[in-house]
């Protein structure tokens, strides 16, 4: 009877497995439960996910031996694209390990530079031990004929390996969604560069327009053509989403302003970089080390006071700034350069209290001779996305700017009651025409005060786009500074400028995802080392001899009988 229930257990036990597995064939359910929610995906990232129609394929190159930090990013990225499969199983990944064969290690290595995927070399400690180990931490989606590259790994000035990692892994579902819909999509907003007001040179932008070309269509659009065709010009340019102003150095005509103007009232997206204040580095190597300042008229003034803006023809001296290497004195044939701070050259970083998508997660701006923006009352919507530090203060122009200053100890005291200027801010509404109630300067019968929502961004210094130029006058990356060999987040900061401004899926929001990962503390772990191995080893093989003799011991107590 006995043996009858329990053969009747096992089938019952048997059919419901079967039953179970049927189910989980059909219905399909993954539960997040995690306290940040770090593997829950965004309605932005599903939506993206959801409209990839042919294989795509994501090659990931953190394979191999490397320390815990990055097996720690390995662990992540795999949680998060294996999540991405399950929504789709037209993305597929792997882990590939570029480093696996030894007598191909240099030219694979070559390979993987020349195509921008550059390697970290770390340093790995273990006990007192230190090993230096290569590692690429790197992604490749590649769809049909379009493949883009996928940084894994945030570089963080002065951040410890720990939290590269933490901030990088807030950072892997921007990325890789970003990847998606670049390589998934087809272009389709359009971006236009403005010439003819002596704008920066398409070499000094080349990073940056190589950059937005890989979502967005790109091209140059001069207003020279304002003075003979306004009209005609005017409707050219209302066909494009976005115009970027990249440092103009000569004033605007009323005609140039109105077709801007009215581009801006219509819907168009702008992204102003402008020197309020006329000022070069180049301009202070000479014998004397010393140039003036004074303001720079670009006749904007008026348009932007009517968008809620003004930018003051001053310059901002901050105690928290970039370096610059200047040469001081020769050592054989060879001459020497030092590192010192540059007052005028600030280094911004994004406020806590800033909570806009557009500067979530970003590392320190390189800005050079910037001005400070003030914010007038009226109905358009403003944000300040980067400001000054509280150790800054303003210096009037006209002024001589001299190279001795960086001999100068300025004392923090003296920046009491100053400091936290505003430098870049995000505007948004409706804007109102700045000939409103004004004669026009050229007749335009589809003249609108106002019409469409629309945003811009103001950024007071020109300079935040601008890339350095190698020995053979080839672009280096922007942000980086080939004179003191660091890189900054001006890149990220001006794509990400792009990216909200021509946002239309919420895509740029999924940066403010905050995850928190647990970190170990080495000099805990090093000073309970022993410990940790008697409690996670030894522990548990006592436990295990105890719970054998006393099983033992019983058994033999209750057969004996």
């Amino acid at each position: 009877m006995a043996t009858k229930n329990n053969f009747k257990k096992i089938l019952i036990t048997i059919g419901i497995i079967i039953v179970l597995n049927v189910v989980g064939h059909f219905v399909f359910k993954r539960f997040d439960l995690t306290a940040d929610k770090r593997y829950t995906l965004s309605q932005t990232t599903l939506h993206i996910i959801s409209q990839v129609k042919e294989p795509l394929y994501i090659d990931v190159f953190l394979e191999g031996d490397f320390p815990g930090e990055f097996k720690k990013l390995q662990t992540e990225t795999q949680q998060l694209l294996e999540e991405f499969k399950t929504q789709n199983s037209n993305i597929i990944f792997q882990f590939v390990n570029p480093l696996e064969k030894e007598d191909q290690k240099d030219k694979t290595m070559q390979s993987f530079m020349e195509r921008g995927l550059t390697p970290v070399n770390v340093t790995v400690s273990d006990k007192g031990q230190q090993t230096q180990e290569v590692v690429f931490p790197w992604a490749v989606a590649t769809c049909g004929n379009r493949s883009v590259k996928v940084p894994l790994l945030k570089n963080m000035m002065g951040a410890s390996t720990a939290q590269k990692v933490v901030i990088s892994v807030q950072h892997l579902e921007y990325a890789f969604t970003n990847a998606i819909n670049t390589v998934a999509k087809a272009k389709q907003k359009k971006v236009i560069i403005l010439n003819g007001n002596g704008e920066l040179q398409d070499k000094y932008i080349a990073d940056f327009i190589k950059s937005v070309k890989e979502n967005y269509f790109i091209a140059p659009f001069t207003l020279d053509s304002v003075a003979k065709m306004p009209n005609e010009t005017l409707k050219h340019i209302k066909n494009y989403d976005l115009a970027i102003i990249a440092k103009p150095t000569e004033a605007f005509t009323d005609e140039e302003k109105q077709v801007l103007d009215q581009f801006v009232v219509n819907g168009g997206k702008t992204l102003w970089l402008l020197d309020q204040v006329n000022m070069e580095m180049d301009s202070l190597y000479n014998q004397s080390g010393a140039n003036l300042a004074f303001p720079r008229d670009l006749n904007l003034n008026d348009m932007f006071f009517k968008y809620g803006v003004r930018i003051r023809p001053d310059l901002i001296f901050d105690l928290q700034n970039t370096p610059i290497a200047l040469a001081t004195g020769g050592q054989g044939s060879a001459t020497q350069y030092t590192q010192y701070p540059w007052f005028y050259s600030p280094m911004i970083y994004p406020s806590q209290k800033t909570k806009n998508a557009i500067v979530s997660n970003l590392d320190g701006i390189k800005m050079e001779f910037v001005s400070p923006i003030e914010t007038l009352k009226n109905t358009i919507k403003k944000t300040i996305l980067l400001q000054s530090s509280q150790y800054s203060r303003l210096v009037g122009t006209p002024a001589e700017v001299n190279l001795k200053i960086v001999s100068q100890r300025p004392d923090s005291k003296d920046f009491t009651g100053s400091g936290n200027y505003p430098v870049a801010v995000l505007l948004e509404g409706q804007f109102h025409s700045v000939f409103e109630n004004r004669v026009l300067p050229f007749q335009d019968a589809t003249f609108k005060t106002k019409n469409k929502e629309g945003k811009m961004i103001i950024v007071s210094d020109g300079d935040v786009i601008k890339n350095q130029l190698d020995k053979n006058f080839q672009p280096l990356e922007l942000g980086y500074d080939k004179w003191t060999n660091n890189l900054y987040a001006n890149k990220e900061f001006m794509m990400n400028c792009v990216n909200y401004l021509l946002d239309d899926n919420g895509l740029i929001n999924i940066r403010s995802k905050e995850v928190n990962l647990p970190i170990l503390d080495k000099e805990k772990v090093y000073a309970s080392y022993t410990n940790s191995q008697i409690i996670t080893v030894a522990v548990p093989l006592v436990i295990l001899v105890i719970f054998g003799i006393l099983f033992t011991i019983l058994r033999k107590r209750k057969y004996s009988k």
